[in-house]
């Protein structure tokens, strides 16, 4: 399947309990999945006393947290592997560039050191997002189209390194435009709704 940049929308409250309390992170991205929440609960060993009146096992799990959505989060989507390619577009650069542009990459807070696919998840604040949108609402399609540099992004190992495909039978470019165009149509909604967000790549 590859490396997939996934986006969910949260409030900046539950990125608080979040942060505070990094297995939370698993009710956001895979809220389908108790089990892999539970597995990232910390464990309560048990002392000298506990097993010597014959409690049943040598640890148990510490009582499981929740985290509550209000109707509006909860929204995502996902950049499929367009989202190095946007980055390019973007700023320029494979891993770095300035913000908030660099956002895909580089923006938000980690969320512990939770794998949750390729590295852990990062939280951005409603406020961060405001500007990440305003940012993305000033380029023009046309901007970021004369950014595109096959050979540039070939040389950088851009992923998935299909950027010097023939245009007529792969259209790279526009494959990054429509998941941009999706991005900002994301970004419009969280903002409208006053939202942060949390991003990993899966």
């Amino acid at each position: 399947m590859g490396m997939v940049l996934a986006l969910h929308t949260i409030s900046d409250a539950n990125i608080d309990r979040v942060l505070a309390d990094p297995p939370l992170i698993a009710k956001v991205v895979a809220p389908d999945d108790p089990e892999f929440y539970q597995s990232l609960r910390p464990k309560l060993k048990k002392g000298f006393v506990a097993k010597l009146i014959g409690r049943p096992s040598a640890e148990e799990s510490l009582p499981p947290e929740d985290l509550v959505f209000m109707d509006d989060e909860g929204k995502d989507t996902d950049l499929d592997k367009s989202w190095h390619g946007i980055h390019y577009l973007l700023t320029g650069s494979d891993w770095e560039g300035d913000p908030p542009l660099n956002f895909l990459v580089c923006g938000g807070t980690v969320v512990g050191d939770i794998e949750v696919g390729y590295g852990p998840a990062r939280v951005v604040r409603s406020s961060e997002v405001e500007k990440i949108f305003s940012a993305l609402n000033e380029l023009e399609t046309e901007t970021l189209r004369a950014r595109f540099n096959p050979e540039e992004m070939s040389k950088l190992e851009i992923y998935p390194q299909i950027w010097d495909r023939d245009p007529k039978e792969d259209d790279v470019l526009g494959y990054c435009v429509e998941y941009f165009e999706e991005l900002r149509e994301f970004l419009s909604d969280a903002v409208g709704k006053r939202l942060g967000i949390v991003l990993y790549i899966g």
